[in-house]
C-alpha cells in the first residue's frame, strides 16, 4: 500500500524545497568525495615518499655497519605482517597502521635473506588534516545546503505566492465576481513612458490569460444581460396592449387561451426583467427584524396552493421582507408545478425547507442549481422560477440547496442567518 501523505507535500514549494534539498546533497556529496580522495591520495602519498626516502638512508647506515636511529630496526614486533611478508618476498612497501595508539606510516624492505628492514614514520599530523579536511568539508557542505535551500525557498515561494494569487483570482471569477483580476506587474509596461514590457514569465502568461479570458467573459455576459433587458424592456408595451385587446374578446374558450398565453408572456417578461436586475449584482436589500414563521405563512397563503405549513422552531431574522416571500412562493410554485403533493413547508430556526413527494429534481440541478429555460421529460414551465430564487437568495445572503429525499421528493433547503 501506499504511504498516506500530509496535504503539505503536494505544494510546489514543498516538492521544490525537496527537490533543491536532494540536488544539494547530492553535489556537495559528490564535491566532497572528489576533494576528500583528491586531498588524501596527495597527503598519503607526501607520506609514502618521506617512509620510502628514509628506508633508503636506514638500508645504507645497515649496510655500512652504522647505529640505525630510533623508528627503524630489523623485524621490529610491531610491524604488520603483510607488510613483513612483502619486505621478506623481496619487495619494498608502504603501510599506515597503529603504533603505540598513534597512525603510523611504516615502510619496509628485505635484508639478510629472510629478514625485514623498517622504518616508522608518525603519521598523527598527516591524519589530523585529513579529519579536519572531513570535517570542514561536512560543515561548508551543509551550510551551503542550507542557504542553497533558503534562496530556493525564497524564490520558490515568491512564484508560487503568484500562483496561489492567480487561483484565488480564478475562485472568484468562478464564483460571479467577472470584475476580480490578476493584475500581475509583470503583464504591462514598467513605469516611465518609455519603458517597455519586462520578458514575462510562465505565472505572468498564465495571469495575462486569465486576465484576458475574464474580460472577454464580462463582456458577453454583460451583452447578454443589455440584450436580455431590451428585450423584456420592449416586450413590456404591446404586452399591456395585447392584454387590454384580449379584455375585449367576447367570453369563450377561445378568448380564455388568448389571455392565459397573454398572460404567461406577460410573467416570462417580468421574470426575464427581475433577472436582468439580479444579474446586474446591483440589487439593494430593505433589511427588516421578522418572524420567520408568520412571513412563511403569508407567502404560501399568497401563493394559494394548499401547502402545508410546520413550524418547528420559529425565530426572528433580519431580511428583506418581499424579497423572501418572492423566494419562498418560488420554491412552494415549482414544487406543485414540476412535483406532487403533499408539499409540506418547514420552519426549522433560520432554515425553512419545502418538500414534495414527486420524482425529485433532475441530477444536473442537484449538480450545478437551476439552469435558465432548462426544463426535462416535457414539464410545463419556462424554468426561471428557481433561478429566480436562487439570485434572490444571494442578494439576501442566503444559501439555497437542492436535493433529493431518500425516500423520494424533491427538497430545497433555505439558509438564513438568525438575528
Amino acid at each position: 500500500m501506499r504511504p498516506v501523505l500530509p496535504p503539505w507535500s503536494g505544494t510546489l514549494a514543498a516538492k521544490a524545497a525537496a527537490f533543491i534539498t536532494v540536488m544539494c546533497c547530492a553535489l556537495a556529496a559528490l564535491l566532497g568525495v572528489l576533494v576528500h580522495v583528491q586531498v588524501t591520495n596527495q597527503t598519503v602519498g607526501q607520506a609514502r615518499d618521506q617512509a620510502l626516502q628514509r628506508l633508503t638512508q636506514a638500508t645504507e647506515r645497515y649496510e655500512a655497519g652504522d647505529t640505525l636511529w630510533r623508528g627503524a630496526g630489523v623485524d621490529p614486533p610491531e610491524l604488520p605482517g603483510e607488510l613483513r611478508d612483502l619486505a621478506v618476498a623481496g619487495d619494498r612497501g608502504t603501510m599506515v597502521a597503529e603504533r603505540e595508539g598513534r597512525p603510523t606510516m611504516w615502510a619496509a624492505g628485505p635484508v639478510d635473506g629472510e629478514r625485514a628492514l623498517a622504518v616508522a614514520v608518525d603519521y598523527s599530523q598527516q591524519a589530523r588534516t585529513i579529519e579536519g579536511l572531513d570535517r570542514a568539508i561536512l560543515w561548508s557542505s551543509g551550510l551551503a545546503i542550507g542557504a542553497t535551500l533558503l534562496v530556493g525557498a525564497f524564490a520558490v515561494t515568491r512564484v508560487t505566492r503568484r500562483l496561489h494569487t492567480t487561483a484565488l483570482v480564478a475562485r472568484r471569477i468562478s464564483a460571479g465576481d467577472l470584475d476580480a483580476r490578476v493584475n500581475d506587474p509583470r503583464t504591462g509596461p514598467r513605469t516611465g513612458p518609455r519603458r517597455k514590457a519586462g520578458p514575462q514569465d510562465e505565472v505572468a502568461a498564465v495571469a495575462a490569460a486569465l486576465d484576458s479570458m475574464a474580460a472577454s467573459l464580462q463582456g458577453k455576459l454583460l451583452a447578454e444581460q443589455r440584450f436580455t433587458a431590451d428585450v423584456a424592456h420592449e416586450l413590456r408595451t404591446p404586452l399591456t396592449g395585447l392584454h387590454a385587446a384580449a379584455e375585449l374578446l367576447p367570453p369563450g374558450r377561445p378568448t380564455e387561451l388568448v389571455r392565459d398565453r397573454v398572460a404567461a408572456l406577460r410573467t416570462l417578461t417580468e421574470d426575464l426583467l427581475e433577472i436582468s436586475r439580479l444579474d446586474t449584482g446591483r440589487e439593494r436589500v430593505e433589511l427588516d427584524t421578522e418572524r420567520l414563521g408568520p412571513l412563511a405563512e403569508r407567502a404560501v397563503r399568497a401563493a394559494g396552493n394548499g401547502t402545508e405549513v410546520r413550524v418547528v422552531r420559529d425565530v426572528s431574522v433580519e431580511t428583506d421582507r418581499r424579497r423572501l416571500e418572492r423566494v419562498l412562493g418560488n420554491l412552494v410554485a415549482n414544487a406543485h408545478k414540476h412535483g406532487r403533493g403533499p408539499v409540506v413547508l418547514t420552519v426549522d430556526g433560520p432554515v425553512v425547507t419545502v418538500r414534495d413527494h414527486g420524482d425529485g429534481f433532475p441530477a444536473y440541478l442537484v449538480a450545478h442549481g437551476p439552469q435558465r429555460f432548462r426544463t426535462e421529460g416535457g414539464t410545463r414551465g419556462h424554468g426561471l422560477g428557481l433561478t429566480i430564487a436562487r439570485g434572490q437568495a444571494e442578494v439576501l445572503g442566503a444559501r439555497l440547496e437542492f436535493a433529493n429525499a431518500p425516500e423520494g421528493g424533491a427538497v430545497a433547503t433555505l439558509k438564513l442567518a438568525a438575528e
